[in-house]
Order: structure tokens, then sequence, then C-alpha cells
């Protein structure tokens, strides 16, 4: 990374680089109307709440009809809206509700691949000679020796088994990277590019403000489809995703797609783009390159996932490991490009649980902790919704049948992990991936400690900790030293110091040490952070003695000991310092 890094000290401001960015799982935010499902009106009830807290722009996750066999992300009709959520009217009151309140909105961009029960797919599957056919991935089956049918390659899909399925009518596979009812789009199609940026248009045109693009990186295909290297003995399929990180046509869709429709308007594009290092991902979000504002990256959601047990278990890491992989990518900034920054989400675990400590009595401090560190980073922030209250992962006794994503589900009842973990006992081996799951971050939001959390009226459609009776907006909202105050105070305290906070430059302090994470934000900022259960002292650079503390986590109070350069840190306790001038 660094032989490409050239230091820049100024940085051309935009609104969407110091923007707030609210993610909304939206079956799991607001129920209206009493069937246990969140929807759209219950989104614009809580404006208010989201404007008070700091948010500038509102991202919902998938919202379009679909069966939701992966919660939304198998599109049926990218015009109309899945019908528990509402309709296209509400989508456009919540725009005009979103600009009336100076906010902004962007919607999920899901067109790597579709619903199989689109119309597009219904037709491309009809037969050979179908005028869609070439809009999705067909191929013919492959042999072996003895004559018996297999699909083209052994690629892995990403929810197991092969990424391709047999279609009896037509007598051929077609490529699902996810699930099989989620088939993937042929960009290679001139025609099928056209409809989806007529679509685009079409949302764009009523005002919406931008994109999360997902899995952009995946929509261009080696399309000689080799196999992939066998890393798995013990599987037919195999993972495929290291030796794909990039289609050779993804950069020339990219910035067609920029061309003919994002660069008509001004709006937000944020790219999921996993399996990309920094190098790679400057192709896709340097403005040179006319394609996207900024990416997710993955790395430091991957930090202490080894190759031997799978993306799914998390093997005990230390925190200079994951030090180093946040300052890699604050370097992004003096290579002229943009950072999206976020700690959890909708396919993550809940950030405290996987970063800090969610155990009763550490719990508040370390959100208070995470939010510090989160506010004071390099990048355009990402929230994800019950992130500001501190919500933690499901609970280790809750019944498998609890977990209702395609994924996990896959997971628990697959093989594989009895395999990896032979001679282990079974269920700390299913505790161990249900850590990772993607049910953590979907639960429903804890809104107060009424029935159902006050989420609905209904019983919601997944099950609610029972935490909520105590972690909740409505008890925090009332508290001046609760986590929820804490990151609206926070939030407003980056505007502040935007100049320095959002577009200033990164040095990291300490890299080796194994509690402290600290690091300077241009030039006159400290941060210090202790990630430990323990009292931590830490010396500071000599030009910071004196230093005013203008936030913190715990105390106003001048931190340094009478030896002058130390300054004590409480457990899980976080120091944002001014250096006098």
């Amino acid at each position: 990374m660094t032989r490409i890094i050239t230091r820049k000290e100024k940085v051309d401001k935009a609104w969407w680089k110091s923007a707030v960015v609210y993610q909304i799982y939206p079956g799991s935010f607001c129920d209206s109307n009493g069937d246990g499902i969140g929807d759209l009106k219950g989104v614009i009830s809580k404006l208010d709440y989201l404007k008070q807290l700091g948010v500038d722009v509102v991202w919902l996750s998938p919202i379009f009809k679909s069966p939701q066999v992966d919660m939304g992300y198998d599109v049926s009709d990218y015009r109309d809206i899945h019908e528990p959520y509402g309709t296209v009217h509400d989508v456009e009151v919540l725009i005009e509700e979103l600009h009336e309140r100076g906010m902004k909105l962007l919607l999920d961009l899901v067109v790597n691949h579709t619903s199989d029960e689109h119309p597009w797919f219904q037709e491309s599957r009809s037969s050979r000679t179908s005028a869609k056919r070439d809009w999705y991935i067909w191929r013919p089956a492959s042999y072996d020796a003895e004559g018996r049918r297999k699909p083209p390659n052994n690629w892995k899909s990403n929810f197991g088994g092969s990424v391709w399925q047999w279609d009896q009518d037509t007598e051929e596979y077609y490529l699902h990277y996810y699930d099989p009812k989620q088939p993937d789009l042929n960009f290679e199609s001139p025609e099928l590019r056209q409809a989806i940026y007529d679509m685009m248009r079409f949302w764009l045109d009523k005002k919406c403000d931008g994109f999360r693009m997902d899995v952009i990186g995946r929509i261009s295909k080696d399309m000689s489809f080799p196999d992939a290297p066998i890393t798995d003995p013990s599987s037919e399929w195999q993972d495929f995703r290291s030796q794909n990180k990039e289609g050779p046509r993804v950069h020339e869709f990219i910035r067609e797609m920029n061309e003919q429709v994002l660069s008509k308007y001004d709006i937000m594009t944020v790219g999921e783009l996993n399996h990309t290092p920094p190098e790679m991902m400057l192709r896709y979000v340097h403005p040179d390159r006319k394609e996207i504002q900024m990416g997710f990256a993955f790395d430091h959601v991957n930090v202490g996932l080894g190759p031997a047990k799978g993306r799914h278990i998390v093997e005990p890491w230390k925190l200079p490991e994951l030090k180093a992989i946040l300052a890699k990518w604050q370097a992004l900034r003096d290579a002229g490009g943009w950072h999206a920054l976020y700690l959890e989400n909708h396919d993550q675990p809940r950030s405290i649980s996987r970063y800090a400590n969610d155990s009763p009595k550490w719990r508040a401090a370390s959100g208070k902790l995470l939010a510090l560190m989160h506010s004071t980073l390099f990048g355009t922030i990402y929230l994800h919704q019950g992130q500001e209250i501190g919500m933690i992962n499901c609970p280790n006794d809750w019944p498998l049948e609890e977990y209702k994503d395609v994924q996990t589900q896959n997971l628990i009842h697959t093989r594989r992990y009895r395999v990896i973990e032979r001679g282990r006992d079974v269920d700390e081996t299913i505790k161990k991936v249900l850590f990772k799951a993607r049910d953590n971050g979907r639960t429903p939001m804890q809104w107060s400690a009424e029935a159902h959390a006050g989420f609905s009226t209904a019983e919601p459609w997944m099950r609610i900790p029972d935490d909520y009776k105590e972690c909740n907006v409505a008890a925090e909202a009332a508290d001046p030293e609760s986590l929820l105050s804490f990151w609206r105070e926070t939030l407003a305290f980056r505007k502040r110091y935007e100049e320095e906070l959002v577009y200033g430059s990164f040095s990291l302090l300490s890299p080796d040490h194994e509690s402290i994470f600290a690091y300077i934000r241009a030039s006159r900022i400290l941060v210090v952070l202790n990630f430990s259960d323990r009292p931590t002292t830490w010396q500071v650079p000599d030009h910071f003695v004196g230093a005013t503390v203008i936030r913190g986590t715990a105390t106003k109070e001048s931190p340094f000991s009478n030896a002058g350069l130390d300054i004590s840190l409480a457990p899980y306790q976080g120091l944002v310092l001014e250096q006098s001038l």
C-alpha cells in the first residue's frame, strides 16, 4: 500500500464525505400497522429521532418486491415495493419527509443477481432461444468418465453447495453465487445493462439520493469459469472468491454505469467490495477513475477468521491486528480515495460483541469506547440501527430455530463444521458459528420496555432479545449518561471538528501496544482508547503534554499524572485531546 500513497495534506470537500449514514433493516426497524414486520411508514414515524441523533442520510436495506428468501436481496421487481413494507407512494413520501429535514435517502441496489421469480429470469429460462436468455448465465453440463452429469466447474456457492443449478426444462445450468433462488445477472449483455440503468434512473428521478451497491465487485465474471484450486479436500466444491477478486470487465461496467447514470445526479455511491485490498479499492473509488465514491472493506470484520476454520468461526485475535487493519485503510485519504467507515451492519455481528466486551459490567463503557473510535477516524460514518443504544449479539441459549437467515440455517445443517471440529462438542461448534451469524444484526429495534420492545403491537417476525427491557431508546433518551446520549453528543462533536476528524491526516501511535489504540488526527488531535478491562497507563508524545481533553467516555478531567508524560485510563475508557496552541 505504501508504494502508491502520496501524502495529501488537503482533501476536497463534499456533502457525502462529512455525512452520517444510518442503515435501516426495514423489516426490523418499526412496525406501523401491527403485522409484526417493520415498514416504510414506521421509518417515517422515526425520522425526528434520527435527525436528533445526528443522522444525515438514511440507507434502507432492500425494500423492493421479493419472495424474501434472502430478506430482500432476491428482488422480483425493482420498480415495486415488498408489500408488507408499503408502496412506491410511501417511498415518495419518505423522500419528501427526509428532504424537509435536510436528510437524504440511500437505496440498496442489488444488481449482481435477482430472484428466480423476477420476470426477466422467468423469460430467460423459458427456452434456450429466449430473447433474455443471455440476461443470465447459462452453461451446458459437463460429464465425468462414467457419463454422469456434473456442473460446469467446482465453484462453491456463498451459501453452500455448487454455484450451478440444473434447470430441467432447458437442460442447462444457471449460475448463482448465493442461493439457487438468486440467479446471477449477465452484465456481458448490453440490453441487460441498459435495463438496469433505466431502473436506476426511475428511482433517481424520484429524488432518491444515491445507492449502496450490493456485491458490486461481482458483476463481472471470468466467463471461462475455470476450476478453483482445491483448498478443501473434504468437499466437492471449492472457494473461488480469493482467486476471483475482480472480473475482467468490472471497471468497464461501473464506469459505464457512472457515465450513463451516476454522473448525471448529485448523489452518493458506496459499493460492497469484499476481498478487496486498499490498492484494489483505489481502482473503484479514486475520483480520477469515475466509478464510485467509496467502498465497504471487510478486513476489520474478518479479523480472527483463519482459513483453517472458515469465514464463520472467529478465533482469538489481538488489538495490534485490528489497529494495523484500520490504519491501513485510513491511508486511503493520502492516496486521494475515500473510505466507508463502519463497524457493524445487517451481515455482521454487533460491534460491542465483536470488538469489545458485551458483559453487563462493561457493555456501556465498551459502546462508548467504540463510538469515540468510530467518530474520530477518517471516512464517511455508517451506523447500523441499534448500534447507538448498544444492541449486542443474540443470546447463546437461543434455540437454533430462532435464527431466520438462509445462510445461518445452511451453516447449522451442514456437516462441514463437524468435520473441521472433529473430536469437539458439536453444540459448542455451532455457538462459534452463530457468533458471526447475520441474524445478530437483524433482530428488531428496541424502542422501549413495552411489549415487543415497542417495535410492534404484534408478535415480531423475529425474536427480540430479553435485554430490551434495559437496553432501549426510551430509557437511554432519558439518561444523559447513556450510550445513546453519548452518540448524539459525539456525532455533534465530530461536526464541530469536521476539518480535523473528517478531512484531517491520520497517524498511528504505539502499533504494538496490546491494550491502547492511539492516533493523531490533523497533527493536533490525539485519540487514546483503552481496549482492555484493566486500568492502563500510556505515555503521550512530548508535544501533547498539557493538552486539553475535549471529549471522553468517562471524564473530562485532566488525565495527566504527576510524571507529566503519562495518562491513566480506566477499563474501556477513551479520550480525545487537543494540542495547546
